[in-house]
């Protein structure tokens, strides 16, 4: 929801707060202030050497002496009561009194080893041991007088200084840790009535931010701290600079990651949020402040010329610092109501191993074999993509095959090359189809149970898929769920398990939560955030290109899911078109202006039709009546930075759009956007961040080129592409001659069959087979990973795959010339030796042949092409495939390819036999082609007029009677219809009384 900001006037009189940052509530610290600089004296040394002895003398010192001149104090058995009614005398009262100081000298011990710890690790303040008192305030000084020369030594010393680096690379801090555990949803949700009043007030101090210079931080906001060293007290810490320059030591970890692995003045790094050294340089969080601060070297005049000059060579460092800033503005709102994403607690059995862990086995290899990684570690938005662009593909097929003459244009998509390559193969190894039916499935089946409940949706903010459950984390408690969902881990968690979401069936209802689309992972977990529910705009911070990336992959997984019916993603800023993956779904506007004027007549818009449905929000008009034509989302995705004026504008509209079913996504440069519920960031190492959120997540990404080879895909793909262009050919032809025999022929068109190869014994062999099948299809190659993820797709390690590619290399054998069958090409993928045949490429080749070949100039030639053609067509491809096996086909267009060659070739067979009025031929060659093809409305129609042609009106009205009773409910095509008005005007009383 949008944040409240404190007024100029009221900040400077009330009291600040490290929880307000970005704001005006502490003035800026402009006047720059100098670094003090204190050389070490020679006192400083006759102090360090005098606690060094101190220490000495205290801890070893002390208990060598009791040892050597009292020895130990206590008796050496067990006393009688006798000796509690002897005199006391001076041994007696030694020995006590021995007790007594060894006593105070383990306290004093303990002091100065909680001190060294506390002084070593800059974590925090010291532990107090209790009853010390005293003794901890001097074990604090001589500690802190010893470290005072020790720590400026380590300084100029930087190999010395990097020795106990080891030791602290593996000491992981409580804070930190507690810090990277993810809270739980705040339930406040401020009413829109109190985000315009906040908003009226960041108007105010949009327009402020924007007359000092713009409303992004500029180069000379940046400050910079130098580590002082330690003057009567411990070393210093990260923990107390935040304490004091940011108001909570726990934001310590904003000045880490700014600063982290960056050279410091001494040669060293600081690699873990631990051990920090005087005369290392900090860079701070905008928003600090205290008077050991400096700007920019320029503005700082008072500091020495070698410290201007260490600071500026520290400032060209660490290209990752300039995005990491943008997290200075978001602790503020720890505590203001803000909305936190939790990770669900999980149940995780051992046997179940799930789509994602599948995916991470394979991806660790993937870089040997050259496929974008983006794609490969994104199961949805791949599995989106490729059922796209497949339906794409069977949609250019259809419209190619029954918009041209004879339907022979077309008949192959083109095979993408290069990149487009590259992502098509990782779409197909990393895509889970089946996770996303599940998802679908799941999602609808809890909206069904409960709308026979006569309950409203939840309001869901996020969804976690762990492992094949399914976690929905509400944005308010929402009663017990409906079976078979249980309740998580509190009553803002439902949760199904895989078992159970597995016995969903398909129910007839609307998508409830289209806008749920995946931001990343965490350990096994995997978010989609629904951005249709988040109460306001969700700002995304960091470098352009990173930016880029994390919308691309939004919009690209928003267009294709497959969880949704209907929704409007409206893209501003984008430097690549996108609307080739959904031209229904995405539209580009030119600029925020035009988005503003678009989203403000939209948002009139529904909030009319809501209130006259009588429907307080889009997720009780989902349920209702209507659910399936109204009430779709709209997502807009602004990837360029708003100004000042348009960020207040879009920030007003997001106030109830979370109500309306419009979701906002915002980049921007700083992180600091007025009305933002939900700010993110994005590194260049990958890593989505969200403070307020509880989350680092590693980034679902789509960089550039990836984007780029995408889209061409579905240009490619297109069917308004070249609609006029020539035919296209089979991506292999066979010598169809007598001396084109194959050394190995499969069977493909109907039951499974191999000739000219044994049969591999084994449990093997269906695996070999299915193998060979895949390879048989794509005669341009199939990658090593591809074929893995299609024979096993949950997954499987190296070792089995190439296990598996040796013994289909030994199966398949070399030909007489030695040539193996099974070879590699240059660019790693598995290729067939052209003497390794499959029925269909006979299939495709004789009808090219046929058509486009020597059968174009001879009758006698195409007619016993074409015949030849049909006799090897013995029903749907691989007819006896086992269950569960060739999984792979779905994501296939050969499903579509073969009934449309079967139907082309029957077609011109039968245009061949009615040139010379062959009814009886003509109508043979079609039903051969129909028992393959049974739905090509094409043959239907020639049957027709083939059979007329026979002049038997009785086996005319006979065959009319058989196209109706296929068609059921549905009736005739009205094509269909006039072609029987035209052939037997009669049909329709014919028909009725006979029946």
């Amino acid at each position: 929801m949008p944040r409240r900001r404190t007024s100029s006037s009221s900040s400077s009189t009330g009291s600040t707060s490290g929880s307000t940052t970005g704001t005006t509530a502490a003035p800026r610290n402009r006047t720059p202030q100098p670094v003090r600089i204190r050389r070490r004296s020679f006192g400083d040394f006759v102090k360090a050497f005098f606690a060094l002895v101190a220490l000495a003398v205290l801890l070893v010192g002390v208990p060598g002496a009791l040892a050597t001149q009292i020895g130990w104090p206590l008796p050496s058995g067990v006393p009688s009561f006798d000796w509690l009614q002897q005199e006391i005398t001076v041994h007696t009262f030694l020995n006590i009194l021995t007790v007594i100081v060894w006593l105070a000298w383990a306290q004093f011990t303990a002091c100065v080893l909680v001190e060294m710890k506390a002084a070593l690790s800059g974590v925090g303040v010291p532990g107090r041991v209790p009853g010390a008192g005293p003794s901890q305030l001097l074990a604090r000084q001589l500690v802190a007088a010893l470290l005072l020369v020790g720590a400026t030594a380590a300084s100029f010393t930087p190999g010395l200084s990097q020795l106990g680096n080891g030791y602290d690379a593996n000491q992981k801090p409580t804070v930190a840790a507690a810090q990277a555990t993810p809270g739980l949803f705040a339930q406040q949700q401020e009413q829109a009535s109190g985000a315009a009043a906040a908003l009226a007030e960041q108007a105010s101090h949009a327009a402020a931010h924007a007359d000092a210079g713009g409303s992004t931080a500029q180069q000379s906001d940046t400050k910079y701290y130098r580590i002082q060293p330690p003057e009567g007290r411990h070393h210093d810490s990260l923990w107390e600079i935040a304490q004091r320059h940011l108001g909570d030591g726990r934001r310590y970890k904003e000045i880490f990651e700014l600063n982290k692995d960056r050279v410091q003045p001494d040669g060293s790094k600081l690699s873990e949020a631990s051990l920090i050294r005087p005369g290392w340089i900090m860079e701070m969080p905008g928003d600090a402040r205290g008077g050991e601060l400096v700007e920019m070297p320029d503005e700082a005049p008072n500091v020495s010329p070698d410290v201007q000059q260490q600071i500026s060579d520290y400032a060209q460092t660490g290209d990752h610092a300039q995005g990491a800033g943008a997290q200075g503005g978001g602790h503020e709102h720890a505590g203001g109501g803000a909305t936190q994403v939790s990770v669900p607690d999980q149940q995780r059995p051992a046997h179940d191993t799930g789509r994602q862990q599948a995916t991470a086995v394979g991806a660790e290899s993937d870089s040997s074999f050259g496929l974008p990684e983006a794609l490969l570690t994104a199961p949805l938005l791949a599995a989106g993509l490729l059922g796209a662009l497949g339906r794409r593909r069977r949609q250019a097929l259809w419209q190619s095959a029954f918009g041209s003459l004879g339907g022979r244009r077309g008949m192959e998509p083109p095979t993408p090359t290069g990149d487009a390559q590259d992502v098509q193969d990782a779409l197909l190894v990393g895509a889970d189809p089946e996770g996303v039916r599940l998802l679908d499935r799941s999602l609808r089946g809890l909206a069904a149970s409960l709308a026979e409940e006569s309950r409203a949706l939840p309001v869901v903010y996020a969804a976690w898929l762990s492992n094949g459950d399914l976690h929905l984390q509400l944005a308010q408690p929402a009663g017990k769920p409906p079976a078979p969902w249980q309740q998580g881990q509190d009553q803002t968690f439902w949760m199904l398990a895989r078992t159970d979401a597995e016995r969903y069936e398909d129910v007839d209802t609307a998508a409830p939560y289209p806008g749920l689309v995946s931001l990343g992972t965490m350990d096994d977990s995997r978010l989609l955030l629904n951005l249709e529910a988040v109460p306001g705009i969700v700002s995304l911070s960091g470098r352009e290109a990173d930016r880029a990336a994390v919308f691309a992959s939004v919009a690209a997984e928003l267009a294709t899911n497959g969880w949704s019916d209907r929704m409007t993603i409206t893209l501003v800023g984008f430097g690549e078109d996108l609307t080739p993956l959904a031209p229904n779904r995405i539209r580009h506007l030119e600029d925020v202006e035009a988005l503003v004027e678009t989203m403000e007549a939209e948002t009139r818009q529904r909030r009319g039709a809501l209130g006259a449905a009588g429907h307080d929000s889009v997720l009780t008009g989902r349920t209702g009546p209507a659910q399936h034509t109204r009430w779709a989302p709209h997502l807009v995705l602004l990837a360029a930075q708003p100004s000042a004026e348009d960020a207040v504008k879009l920030a007003e509209l997001a106030a109830d759009a979370s109500r309306l079913g419009i979701g906002y996504l915002v980049g921007t440069e700083t992180g600091d956007l007025p009305g933002a519920a939900w700010e993110m960031e994005i590194t260049g190492q990958g890593k989505l961040l969200a403070p307020l959120l509880g989350l680092e997540l590693d980034a679902q990404l789509l960089p550039a080129a990836q984007q780029r080879a995408v889209v061409e895909l579905f240009v490619e793909a297109d069917p308004e592409r070249d609609t006029n262009g020539p035919a296209t050919a089979p991506p292999f032809l066979v010598d169809i001659s007598e001396q084109g025999r194959p050394a190995v022929y499969a069977r493909l068109v109907g039951p499974y069959e191999i000739i000219g190869l044994d049969n591999p014994d084994g449990e093997r062999s269906a695996l070999l087979h299915e193998a060979l099948a895949l390879l048989l299809l794509h005669r341009e190659g199939v990658h090593p990973r591809v074929l893995s993820s299609a024979l096993w797709p949950r997954g499987v390690t190296d070792d089995v795959r190439g296990a598996l590619l040796d013994r289909l290399h030994d199966w398949l054998g070399a030909d007489p010339d030695g040539t193996p069958r099974l070879a590699t090409d240059s660019s790693g993928r598995l290729t067939l030796a052209k003497t390794v045949v499959s029925d269909l490429d006979v299939l495709r080749s004789l009808y090219h042949e046929a058509t486009q070949g020597k059968g174009v100039d001879s009758r006698a030639v195409r007619g016993r092409l074409l015949t030849d053609a049909l006799v090897l067509v013995r029903g749907p491809l691989l007819a006896d495939r086992p269950e569960g096996r060739y999984r792979w086909l779905t994501h296939e267009i050969v499903d579509a390819q073969l009934p449309l060659l079967v139907a082309d070739t029957g077609l011109a067979l039968c245009e061949f036999h009615m040139e010379k009025n062959r009814a009886e031929k003509a109508i043979e060659a079609l039903n051969a082609a129909l028992r393959t093809a049974p739905a090509d409305e094409r043959l239907w129609h020639e049957l027709l007029r083939a059979t007329h042609a026979t002049g038997d009106t009785d086996r005319l009205t006979a065959l009319a009677t058989d196209l109706i009773g296929r068609s059921g409910a549905r009736g005739l095509p009205p094509r269909t219809e006039a072609l029987l008005d035209e052939l037997l005007p009669t049909w329709r009383d014919a028909i009725a009384a006979a029946g």
